[in-house]
Order: C-alpha cells, then structure tokens, then sequence
C-alpha cells in the first residue's frame, strides 16, 4: 500500500514541476513511502499467502490508515503550511484520508498547487477506501482479502455482485472514476479552470470537501456549479454497488432499494424545510437562491462533503438543528458518506415501531424488514450496538472538547462533524480549527478515524478482548 501510494505521489511530482514548485517535500515523502514500504514487504515476506482472519483485518485495516496519515502529513509539515508543525500537519492529513474535510488551513489559495492537489488526492483516495484500492490494483491478500475488504467498507452487509472481492473492488474503482470524470468535464465548462475543477471533482465525488479557495464554492458565485455539485453530492452518497448496476443497464435496482428512496425523500423533505425557513427569514432576495442555497447546504452535509457556500451558524437555532440531524444520518450504506447510514437510521425506526406494538401485544412476532427481506436478529442487535456505541464516541468527544474550554454548540457540532466525516462546525470553529488547542484536534483525529472505519474496526481493537487468543 505504500507503494500505491508512492506511485500517486508521481502525479504531484508532475504537478509541482509543471507549476515549477519546490520538489523537496514530495521527494522526501515518496523516499519515506518506498523506504516504509520496502520495509514492510520485508518483514512480511513469509506471509503474504496466510490467511488472514477477521481480528487481522481490523488490525491491518486501522494501521495502514494510521500509517499514511502519518506519512500524509509530511509534505504539509515541510513545506511550512501549518501555523503549530507536527500536530496540524497530521490533523489535516487525516482529515484528508477520512474524507472529514476540517481544516486548520486558513489561507489556502495561497499555498502551492501541488500541496492543494495532495490535499485533494487524499479524500479522493479515502473516499473509496485505500485498502479496498489496493486490493482492486494488487490482489496479493490471498483468502484474506474478504475480511480486510469488509473492515473498511460501510454498511449493514457488504454485496459481492462477483465472485473475487479482488473483481468487486476493480469494479467499483471504475465506477468512483467514471463519476470522477464526468464531474470534472462539467466542472471545467463553468467558471472553474482545469485545476480547480479537478480538485473539485475529486473531494465531491469522495463527499471529503476541501476546497482550492477560501471562500469554498462561494467563491465562484455560480448557480451553475453549485447546482452540478450538488447534484453529485447526492450520487456520492448513494450505495456505489447500486450506482454501478443503474450504469449496467438496471436502474430499478437503485429506484427499488429501500434505503435510496427513504434517503432520496430525507433529503427533498429537509430541503423543503430549510427553503420555507430561509424564505419566511427573508436571508435571500429571489426564491431561486433560497431554493439554491438550501438544496446546497442540504445534500452538502447530509452527503457529509462538507462544502460551504453560507455560514450555517447565522441561520440561528433550527438550521443547526437541521444541521446536525443530517450530519448524524447522511448517506447511504456503501457509499462514500460517513455518519450512522439511512439504512441503520431505517432499522432504528423500524425496530422502534415494532416495539410500541409489542407493548399492546406482547406475544406479537414482529420482524424487521428491509427491501421486503426479514433481517435476522442479530444483524437488527448489531446495529442497535452500533448505534448505541456511535453515540457514546460522540458524547465522550463532545465532552472532552468542553472540558478542553470549547462552548457548548461547537463541541456538539465539531464532535458530530468528525464522527461522521462531515467537515463544517457551527459556531466558532464554522470555517478553520487553527486556533483550536492540541487536545481538541487529537480527540477529532480519533473520532474521524473512528467514524470512517464504522466505529467497531478502531474500537474493537482498543479492547482487551480483541488481544486475548
């Protein structure tokens, strides 16, 4: 994986020398990726054909994201981008590769284009999963891929539409490219240039969220690419296995999912709610950019992407709400998105109404259904579990954050930010984290960390159980 990610580094090397920026932070950190990597073949050359198990996978899976968030981080570190070195420079570096897209940047136009496009490359790497990448470039995991495969992707139950997690993995790459392309062409037939529109095109499609500018997507002051973006926040955060067989020929399989029509209505439904607001507060002169603004924002968090055209926190009190519930929920299972899933979000509804009619019949059998198939017991009681543990990670970094000096509606929205890999805070923190202590920006990095691997990988791994033989 060190040596995929050496050979990315390759397209910013060319990016530098075409801008005719320095090349010694690149060169330092492609020698870092060759040299950890070659270590590491080292190390592991008796085991590549073991087979590895579900507790291993977990491992490999948080180390290796672990690993390049560390080797991530040194170009930001070298090139002087950072206001307080190693700590922001890992902060952002994380933030990249779990797709979150909180920065402690203030400044970004001003920094060099290659450094901006590395940004960019590591949320669209993080968007699909870097291991899942590797397995699709390099099938050497033997029998474990399956279960290095299901450690990092999201959702319920992970589909094999292909017999070789290998063959899935390629397929789905090829799918994340072809929307990466396509939102490019029609990027750059608006006011963006070439670059901007790449660099867009890779952190919307991987729902991450940097931005080439300060302002965000603000700055091009285009109802046309506010409209694209949004339209492609809404496709990244749809279940990319569905994605490909509308694009095979078999729509219905997307139109008829259960999860894409219940997330499909949240998000008209929160958009209609937020533009009747925004309308009845008078914040914009025509409806259209009422309309815009809400739809923006709407797909932007609720995909968890994470791009801004407006400072939520002047919307006052019920748009944060609304900005936290779509936070909480976004996107779909087997999408790029973070946060709890609508799939979950569906079973926790589900089940609860099961519930109020167990209480009028109590011998009542009352199953679960999702797109008309009973869900077993322990799948309902792992997400129940799931839940109940997504919760508490928020609670426990909303708590640290208050007791590191924050305020009450920013530790709230920067703690539920992180875990769900949405980006924008409310309140003082909306735009940057550069001012934010030490503690506040390692309790995020773990809680990013925590939220893109789906809570139970870096958990499981903390307790002493996961150790025991």
């Amino acid at each position: 994986m060190c040596f995929v990610e050496g050979a990315m580094l390759l397209s910013v090397l060319l990016m530098a020398l075409y801008y005719h920026e320095s090349l010694f932070p690149w060169l330092v950190t492609l020698g870092a990726f060759v040299l950890c990597g070659s270590g590491l073949s080292y190390l592991g050359r008796e085991l590549k054909r073991k087979m590895a198990s579900r507790r291993e996978g977990m491992l490999t899976v948080t180390s290796v994201w672990l690993l390049l968030s560390v080797l991530g981080m040194l170009p930001y570190a070298l090139s002087h981008a950072t206001r307080h070195g190693v700590v922001d420079a890992f902060f952002e570096s994380i933030s990249g590769f779990t797709t979150t897209g909180t920065t402690i940047l203030y400044q970004v136009e001003h920094l060099d284009k290659s450094l901006l496009f590395w940004r960019s490359l590591t949320q669209w790497q993080g968007g699909m999963g870097i291991v899942v990448f590797t397995i699709a470039l390099i099938p050497v995991f033997g029998g474990g891929a399956s279960q290095i495969y299901n450690a990092e992707t999201t959702g319920i139950t992970h589909d094999r539409f292909l017999p070789r997690i290998s063959d899935v993995a390629r397929w789905l790459w090829g799918v994340y490219l072809l929307e990466t392309s396509l939102l490019f062409l029609l990027l750059w037939v608006g006011p963006m240039n070439c670059f901007d529109a790449l660099c867009h095109a890779m952190t919307c499609i991987s729902t991450g969220g940097y931005s080439t500018r300060d302002a965000g997507v603000a700055a091009y002051h285009s109802p046309y690419t506010e409209y694209v973006l949004s339209a492609f926040m809404f496709v990244g955060s749809l279940n990319i296995t569905l994605v490909y067989f509308a694009l095979k020929g078999q729509p219905r399989r997307l139109l008829r999912d259960e999860e894409f029509r219940s997330y499909a209505f949240f998000i008209a439904l929160i958009t209609l709610v937020l533009t009747l607001w925004l309308a009845l507060h008078s914040e914009y002169g025509t409806l259209e950019e009422t309309f815009r603004s809400a739809l923006f924002m709407t797909t932007s968090l609720g995909s968890s992407t994470g791009f801004v055209t407006q400072d939520v926190t002047a919307w006052g009190g019920f748009a944060w709400m609304l900005a936290l519930l779509l936070m909480f929920v976004n996107g779909c299972a087997g999408s790029t998105s973070g946060g709890l899933k609508m799939s979950r979000f569906s079973v926790l509804l589900k089940n609860l109404y099961n519930e109020f009619k167990k209480q009028i019949h109590p011998h009542l059998l009352t199953p679960v259904l999702m797109n008309g198939r009973q869900l077993s017991v322990s799948v309902v009681h792992q997400i129940l579990a799931f839940c109940v543990l997504y919760v508490l990670l928020l609670l426990f970094g909303a708590l640290v954050l208050l007791a590191d000096g924050n305020g009450f509606i920013s530790s709230l929205s920067l703690a539920c930010s992180a875990i769900s890999n949405s980006g924008p805070g409310i309140g003082e923190f909306a735009f940057s984290l550069g001012s934010a202590t030490t503690l506040t920006k390692f309790t995020l990095c773990f809680l990013m960390l925590a939220g893109r691997l789906e809570v139970f990988t870096v958990i499981g791994i903390l307790t002493p159980y996961f150790w025991k033989h």
